[in-house]
């Protein structure tokens, strides 16, 4: 009983801080709360990316891209059991399957791509994909487009440029167009989940993008399928971990900002991106990578910044309007 209290102690502290940080996280702003979940998904992201490029060299690309969703849905199963069945039922089963098919391309050009480029050459290129979405976001959706957040995309993108540009004249070069041609498609999948937020919970969008990625991608795969050992298997379901939760919190930050307002946070990707390749792959970032990233980085924080003082000075106005 003894030896028990101070790991007791320990819990009791950690879920007393815990329930602190929650409280203090209700009063920030929503594009802050935004910009931390996309954050939080690009450490996913870049995790995932480098454990998928770690396979990718040893399976086909199209097998590896379903078994990497269907070993996000095998992750999911518990969850989807736990919370019973009917409440993952979607309202607008067409949609889910469209959106599906949609990011299904995006990932037969990703993953084909995957295994030739390296993991910032490869984020970066992705970096384009919010160009796609804040356009998309403003003409789709009337989000409003304020000078910080254009003016924090286009920094974050001369950054992405100054990283990819030297890239794109080498023997390399048709892999990077490749990669960069599912921006746009990707672009496309972001801005139906952002439209499905508005009908259908998170925890129900990423159970079915994963059923209808991985019935879409299912023919391709059996085309090209390989016997895996059981360290692959173990790799695939690592992913499946990975890739949910950090669709989770993609889907967590289109509900709590604009999808506008957290586009900037992405460039952070480049930064993780560049980690996992330097410890994986002893990938050493260039000269043009580390300039590229320190100017997406001083983007990123600058937006977050006046976005927060903006929401700040809102608050306090209607605070001081109300009776």
């Amino acid at each position: 009983m003894l030896a028990g209290c101070p790991m007791n102690t320990a819990t009791t502290m950690l879920a007393s801080r815990w329930a602190r940080l929650g409280q203090r996280a209700e009063r920030w702003s929503p594009t802050t709360r935004g910009l931390l979940w996309t954050s939080a998904a690009g450490l996913l992201f870049a995790m995932l990316n480098a454990s998928m490029r770690a396979l990718t060299l040893h399976i086909d690309p199209l097998q590896s891209q379903f078994l990497r969703y269907f070993c996000g849905l095998l992750v999911l199963l518990p969850v989807v059991w736990h919370g019973g069945v009917r409440n993952y039922r979607p309202q607008q089963m067409g949609t889910q399957f469209t959106r599906g098919a949609v990011h299904t391309l995006g990932l037969c050009l990703w993953f084909s791509a995957l295994p030739r480029i390296p993991l910032a050459d490869m984020t970066a290129i992705g970096f384009t994909g919010p160009i796609f979405i804040m356009i998309g976001a403003w003409w789709f959706f009337k989000e409003p487009m304020r000078w910080e957040r254009w003016l924090a995309t286009a920094i974050g993108f001369a950054g992405v440029l100054i990283v990819v540009g030297p890239k794109l004249s080498g023997s390399g070069g048709g892999w990077h167009l490749l990669m960069l041609s599912s921006a746009p498609v990707f672009a496309a999948s972001f801005l139906l989940t952002k439209a499905m937020t508005r009908h259908e919970r998170p925890g129900v969008i990423l159970v079915w993008q994963s059923i209808s990625v991985s019935i879409i991608s299912l023919p391709l795969a059996l085309w090209h399928w390989q016997d895996l050992s059981a360290w692959q298997w173990a790799g695939f379901m690592l992913c499946g971990v990975l890739g949910s939760a950090g669709h989770y919190c993609l889907t967590r930050s289109f509900v709590a900002a604009d999808i506008s307002a957290t586009q900037s946070a992405k460039f952070l990707d480049l930064v993780w991106s560049a980690l996992m390749g330097w410890l994986l792959f002893a990938d050493i970032p260039s000269a043009s990578t580390l300039i590229g990233g320190v100017l997406i980085c001083a983007a990123t924080i600058w937006v977050a910044q006046r976005e927060s003082r903006s929401h700040r000075r809102l608050t306090e106005a209607e605070a001081g309007a109300s009776p």
